[in-house]
């Protein structure tokens, strides 16, 4: 066929070339075969030499036929033909503007030009594609081949990489569209199907999922040009906008590429309605549909939320049509549609001058994204806040809306999502960072100055009205005023008449008629009534035909007419005479009337400046308002965000902590308390949080303002001491470790430890509590670096210790304290070569110690039993023999006891009882109960610790010793040496040796100690006789003390010891006599066993600090297991509603942490409900309820639940009362069912079937209903609707109704399956209780499991059966008396480990 005759018609798929279509349609020929191609395209080559690009008319079939065969033929062939293919279009796009210019132009080569055109553009982007299409393949082997040798298997596949040459036949499209090439076709209208080729081939580009890496920029520039041509030269805007939306649903890696394109299209191309269509298709979007398409909802979010950053302005013309998607089901879209609104107001409408309608469109902007604060979505909230984050950063946001969205900020700090809580305090944080009102936003600075500018605005207010209302004062109300005196005048002068010769003459020669109406109305202005009424009548006589004056009533007396007369000039009825000659009025002015003319006019700047000073004031008060509003609920905020300090979550935690640090340097007051409350985070076993708190206090304290090294260690020193004030012992603990940390890594420069020297001895004059808080310090950095003190040990015994008076006991404790942290407080059995630190006895700081105890003994100061107690502590630390020095000082002190006690009888009545000062009984008291436990102290640690240090010495010296022949001698002694054993019999012997001197040296008769056990005895078993509360609390103390020594002693006092729990009238008492029987639980668990009850029953003790103490020793048992855990341990539960936050608090940690110790809150769950609902001592409903809540809270596994509603059913059988039904019903409420629980409830229906005429109860368990309908699925609904059914129906009619319902239904087939499964998980439950039980058990000893192993296994078999403990009586329940046959007897052997250290 002659190439002029036919035409080419561009196919939908290459097949359609190969068969015959309509008249004069171009056909390819044949499809040459594979070893024909090389050939053939050679003379495609040599054609395209003699004819140019118009050689594509006979030679097309041989591309054809490459692009048919393409992932057959060699990769040379297929570059080659890529090649020459863009030379071909290269050079036909260089010719094609001569040949369109030509007017002569023939149809035939018009036509001709037109078939090559479209013939070398299909196949050039036939061949772009299919080198595309195996690229994309070769990728995705890629992925699973790895990212190795990735560019070796690209040049593989192609002989080239194709990445590098997709740009260049991309720009040559481009160049190509750029023509006019449209009157190639009829009426130069150029066919779609053209357009479609072309901007086909980019978008199949686009859907290689690799195009939007960072090495394709090149590639993605050229399509979003060559589509940029097309939509501007070739129509293709709605299109490109309908493939737009199919992309975006589909391919997720297309968003930002597109974003990019469509804003170059936007502003490069001018085409700004491609963004209308766009938004029109994406907000025609049904959002339910959206809802169920979340990969295309998740795009078109995407898209939209960069669009928006891009081109906001263009954009915001169009958000009309996206507001359907705020209420649509797709959390996404409302994030995409709200994150545009924040981008226009940051962008677009962030200015002051803003016109009316765009200052409506913001504040529309702003109002949904404060309703969509408290969106039904967590993600959508949490959004709202970070947008509104970024508004505040940038200051966008308006003043008139601070407090608003301060308020709301504050009100998501409680929400439940830890993600929006997060948020709000980072837009918090950001208020504070940017707010316009100070630097320094503590609520009591501003209160005074905006109470006094307040005052001030008030006052100007009051004179400016009185000043409006005296300008504009009614001149009726004036005439009024002056009538009455006026008249009187009146009448005067009527009676006397006046000479008026010289104002007649003044009148007749100078004046007209309203000048001298002005002259009246001024006289009368001045209460000059005697010369106006002259002059008035004067004006009648000498005006007669001139207004005012010519209208006298000659019926009237005169008066009358003269009172009118002035009442009409004064008032100003005469107005329009004025109005109808102003000039000539004005011309004649006299100079009097010029100068009252001119005074308005002379006070306008006056008010004007009035004015300007009121508005000012204003605008003042305003601020200071807002700035007094802002920082209360910034206070607010402070108090919320401080109870989130210790959120299971650690992101929330540091951003808790990094609020605070601002809120710090902004000076809020109450920061000071968030600063104080992240201390203990400074133990937190997370990395993050350690280091949050490390870095706030680096922030806070560690670079201070200064000119100075020195001043800025001043300011730091000062800000510290400020953390000291009023710090309890465990905040000086976090402050010690953090100091020690800065220490250890040289944070801290060397300026504070020389200044603090200085503060310490007084180089610089300091207060007492200053020189305190620095010798603290310096002991808090000796953690660290231990020379800061150990170089400086006179100097610091000096500071504290010297001999003066009065002594000052607060600094020698804080020199104590410094000093003992000279030596390493690791266990002596961590360093096993090295010889622990020791000072001689004869040192000089064991001479001033000894000194102070004993001198300050006698002195009733009580600050000196803190100081003895350590400075007790040091000797037993730091001193070589320290119960030497501590029985000298013991003795030393007694005698002056018994010294007092021999000068307190008067010589003159022998016969009365001596008696000794009560402060100086406390004293030797609490002195022997601290010398007592130091002992116990020193022996079990120290003592131990060097035995074991020698031992190991000796053990390797004789190691070293022996030769090869003496190591095999005895090969038994080697076996025990390889399994241990040798080294467990000598820590049991030392253990067994420290043990012996405790319970048989200490306390005898030849120690000192036991000298203090008679009079100790005697003070406490007579409290009726030392009744002092001072000396109780030191007595109770000390007994606590002497009964840690000696099993055999505490044995025999724990009665004393628990009846002073249960009795002593004294909180002090009980609260340390609690501490001291925990600590005795600890060290004698068999012996403190029967008392533990009354352990228990401190918990609802009537003092908040016995309560508080008693929760804090019962956490500590229970946790360490030192205790069992029984039904009392609902006593615990009750202080979830303690009216004391802090007690609350306890319970609820102990719970939290009780729930990680196995299936333990599960076993005690029924005892607890049991005793908590218990008529006689249990609590109120709402109490039971809140309790309830709590502590269900921690049941998630599915078999619990299941098993807990099996026996909470089957208890409604042996509860007494409706309270405990009501209750039961309660609890079931709150546990997390699903249908296997739902089944077991429906199992044992008849136990509370009869029950459910209660509506308490029914509503319980319509509430389980309702729970589980919202996730059941469409299989269980049944069984709901069958559950729901007999709930209703035994609620109207009774238990009756349930008979009905098995009989109907056939509820009877349910039995058996139910009796199996019933019994199967009463085996279960029974062995999951045993082993409960088993968690709350100390180990036996070793030895004891050696010796009889039959006998372990029997009990473990004896314990399958489980009686909870509230459906048994129990010996535990009696009350320690003080009398012998009441003290329980039966103890029930806890098991304890072996005292054997474990060694490193």
């Amino acid at each position: 066929m002659s190439p002029q005759l036919y035409e080419f018609h561009l196919p939908l798929s290459p097949e359609e070339l190969l068969k015959s279509g309509g008249v004069n349609q171009y056909v390819v020929q044949e499809v040459l075969s594979i070893r024909h191609l090389p050939s053939q395209l050679k003379a495609f080559q040599a054609a395209f030499r003699a004819q140019g690009p118009l050689a594509m008319l006979e030679h097309f079939d041989t591309i054809y036929s490459i692009l048919h065969h393409f992932r057959s033929i060699d990769p040379g062939l297929k570059e080659d033909t890529l090649e020459f293919l863009i030379k071909v279009v290269s050079r036909h796009s260089q010719e094609l503007p001569a040949i369109l210019d030509d007017a002569a132009l023939s149809v035939s080569d018009r036509s001709a030009h037109l078939n090559a055109l479209k013939m070398n553009c299909y196949a050039l982007i036939r061949l772009l594609e299919a080198f595309e299409t195996i690229t994309s393949q070769t990728s995705l082997t890629d992925l699973d081949l790895g990212g190795k040798g990735k560019k070796a298997r690209a040049k593989a596949a192609h002989g080239f990489d194709w990445e590098e040459e997709r740009q260049p036949v991309l720009r040559l499209l481009t160049q190509l569209l750029q023509l006019d090439i449209r009157h190639l076709w009829n009426h130069s209208i150029i066919e779609e199907e053209f357009v479609s080729l072309v901007t086909g081939c980019c978008y199949r580009l686009l859907e290689n999922p690799t195009i939007s890496h960072q090495k394709n920029r090149p590639t993605r520039e050229a399509i979003t040009h060559l589509l940029g041509v097309a939509l501007t030269r070739y129509n293709h805007m709605l299109s490109a906008a309908v493939k737009i939306i199919q992309m975006l649903q589909h391919f997720e890696h297309l968003a930002s590429v597109l974003v990019t394109a469509v804003s170059l299209w936007a502003t490069d191309y001018g085409m700004k309605s491609i963004v209308g269509e766009i938004v029109r298709e994406i907000g025609q979007k049904c959002p339910q549909e959206l809802s169920r398409d979340p990969s295309g909802a998740k795009g078109f979010a995407a898209f939209l939320t960069e669009l928006a950053e891009r081109v906001p302005a263009i954009l915001m013309s169009n958000m009309c049509v996206l507001l359907d998607h705020l209420d649509g089901e797709n959390y996404m879209m409302r994030n995409a549609v709200l994150a545009a609104m924040a981008e226009m107001v940051l962008q677009v409408l962030n200015s002051d001058q803003l016109e009316e309608t765009a200052r409506d469109t913001r504040d529309q902007f702003l109002d949904t994204l404060q309703a969509h604060g408290h969106d039904v979505n967590s993600f959508v909230r949490s959004r709202v806040l970070q947008l509104f984050t970024r508004i505040v950063q940038q200051k966008a946001l308006p003043l008139t809306r601070f407090q608003t969205v301060v308020a709301l900020a504050v009100g998501r700090l409680a929400d439940k999502s830890v993600l929006v809580c997060k948020n709000a305090i980072q837009l918090l944080a950001s208020f504070l960072a940017n707010n316009p009102f100070s630097c320094k936003l503590s609520d009591t600075d501003l209160a005074g100055p905006l109470q006094k500018e307040t005052q001030k605005l008030q006052e100007m207010r009051a004179q400016r009205q009185a000043a409006v209302a005296s300008a504009v004062l009614d001149p009726e109300e004036e005439w009024e005023a002056m009538l009455p005196e006026l008249t009187c005048t009146l009448q005067l002068l009527l009676k006397l008449p006046q000479e008026e010769e010289e104002i007649s003459e003044e009148i007749a020669n100078t004046e007209t008629a309203e000048e001298v109406k002005g002259r009246i109305r001024q006289l009368l202005a001045k209460a000059s009534y005697k010369q106006a009424i002259i002059l008035t009548q004067e004006a009648t006589s000498h005006f007669q035909e001139s207004e005012p004056f010519n209208h006298m009533d000659s019926g009237e007396s005169d008066e009358t007419r003269l009172l009118n007369l002035l009442g009409n000039i004064f008032k100003g009825t005469t107005v329009s005479t004025q109005e109808k000659n102003p000039q000539g009025s004005a011309g004649s002015m006299g100079p009097e009337q010029s100068i009252c003319k001119d005074t308005p006019n002379m006070l306008e700047p006056e008010k004007s400046r009035e004015n300007d000073e009121l508005v000012k004031q204003e605008m003042l008060v305003q601020y200071l308002q807002d700035a007094y509003n802002f920082s209360l609920k910034i206070t607010e905020a402070i108090g919320i965000i401080s109870t989130m300090m210790y959120e299971s979550t650690t992101t929330v935690v540091q951003e808790v902590i990094e609020f605070f640090v601002m809120v710090s340097q902004f000076g809020v007051p109450q920061a000071l308390f968030g600063v104080r409350r992240m201390l203990p985070l400074i133990w937190s076993k997370e990395p993050g949080v350690r280091e949050a708190v490390l870095n706030a206090y680096r922030q806070l304290y560690l670079n201070p303002k200064g000119d100075s090294a020195r001043a800025k260690a001043q300011a730091l020193i000062q800000n510290l001491s400020l953390l000291l004030v009023d710090a309890s012992v465990g905040t000086i603990q976090c402050l010690e470790e953090i100091l020690c940390e800065f220490v250890q890594k040289d944070e801290l420069k060397p300026a504070v430890t020389q200044l603090l020297w200085e503060h310490a001895t007084e180089k610089i004059p300091r207060s007492p509590l200053e020189r305190c808080s620095s010798v603290m310090l310096l002991g808090m950095m000796a953690r660290g670096k231990p020379e800061i003190v150990g170089s400086n040990l006179d100097t610091l015994v000096s500071i504290g210790l010297d001999e003066k008076f009065p002594q000052d006991y607060r600094l020698a404790q804080q020199v104590c304290h410094a000093i003992a942290n000279i030596s390493d407080r690791r266990k002596p059995s961590l360093e096993k070569r090295r010889p622990p630190f020791r000072l001689p006895q004869e040192h000089r700081l064991f001479n001033r110690l000894q000194e102070m105890i004993t001198k300050g003994f006698v002195h009733p100061d009580p600050l000196w039993i803190p100081f003895k107690e350590v400075a007790v502590t040091l000797i037993y630390h730091l001193a070589e023999g320290p119960e030497v020095i501590s029985a000298q000082i013991l003795q030393d002190c007694a005698k002056q006891a018994l010294e007092k006690l021999e000068k307190s009888p008067s010589q003159e009545d022998l016969k009365e009882t001596p008696m000794l000062p009560t402060y100086l009984l406390m004293n030797l008291l609490s002195l022997a109960g601290d010398v007592a436990l130091q002992q116990l102290v020193h022996l079990e640690q120290a003592v131990s610790g060097e035995l074991y240090r020698r031992r190991v010495l000796r053990e390797e010296q004789e190691h070293k010793t022996k030769g090869p022949k003496e190591k095999n001698i005895n090969s038994d002694t080697t076996i025990e040496e390889e399994l241990g054993l040798v080294g467990a019999t000598a820590d049991d012997t030392e253990a067994e040796l420290i043990r012996s001197i405790c319970e048989v040296e200490l306390l005898d008769g030849k120690h000192v100690l036991a000298a203090f056990v008679p009079l100790l005895l005697k003070v406490c078993n007579n409290p009726g006789l030392y009744s002092n509360p001072d000396l109780s609390a030191a007595a109770s103390l000390a007994l606590g003390k002497f009964c840690m020594i000696s099993a055999t002693f505490c044995d025999s006092q724990l009665r004393l010891l628990f009846t002073m729990l249960k009795k002593s009238p004294l909180p002090i008492v009980r609260s340390n006599l609690m501490v001291a029987t925990g600590d005795l639980a600890v060290r004698f668990p068999n012996l403190v066993d029967p008392w533990t009850p009354h352990l228990y029953a401190r918990l609802r003790d009537p003092a908040q600090q016995v309560r508080k103490t008693a929760g804090q020793v019962m956490t500590h048992l229970i946790l360490k297991d030192m205790v069992k855990v029984k039904g009392q341990v609902s006593e615990m539960a009750v202080l979830l509603i303690d009216p004391e936050p802090p007690i609350a608090a306890l319970a609820k940690n102990f719970f939290n942490e009780l729930s990680h110790k196995g299936n333990a809150i599960y076993n005690l769950l029924p005892d607890i409900i049991s005793r908590l609902s218990d008529p006689e001592g249990g609590v109120e409903e709402e109490p039971f309820h809140t309790i309830m809540k709590q502590i269900l809270s921690y049941i998630t596994k599915d078999k619990q639940t299941e098993s807990l509603v099996e026996k909470l059913c089957q208890r409604f059988r042996t509860a007494r009362t409706e309270r405990q039904y009501r209750d039961l019903a309660y609890c079931v409420s709150q546990l997390p069912l699903t249908e296997r629980g739902l089944g077991k409830m429906l199992d044992n229906f008849d136990c509370f079937g009869d029950k459910l005429s209660d509506s308490a109860i029914f509503s319980a368990f319509l509430l389980i209903v309702g729970r589980l309908r919202r996730g059941a699925k469409p299989e269980g609904k049944a069984i709901i609707d069958e559950f729901e059914q007999k709930l209703r129906a035994c609620h109207t009619r009774g238990g009756d109704a349930l008979e009905e319902l098995e009989i109907g239904q056939g509820g009877s087939q349910r039995a058996p399956s139910g009796t199996k499964k019933q019994s199967a998980v009463s085996r279960h439950q029974h062995v999951a209780s045993a082993a409960s039980d088993d968690d709350f058990v100390t180990p036996e000893p070793r030895r004891t499991a050696r010796r009889h192993p039959d006998t372990q296994q029997q009990a473990s078999k004896k314990k399958l059966k489980i009686v909870f403990s509230s459906d048994e009586s129990s010996e535990e329940e009696l009350s320690a008396e003080m009398t012998e046959e009441e003290t329980p007897k039966k103890t029930t052997p806890l098991r304890r480990a072996s005292t054997r250290r474990h060694r490193s």
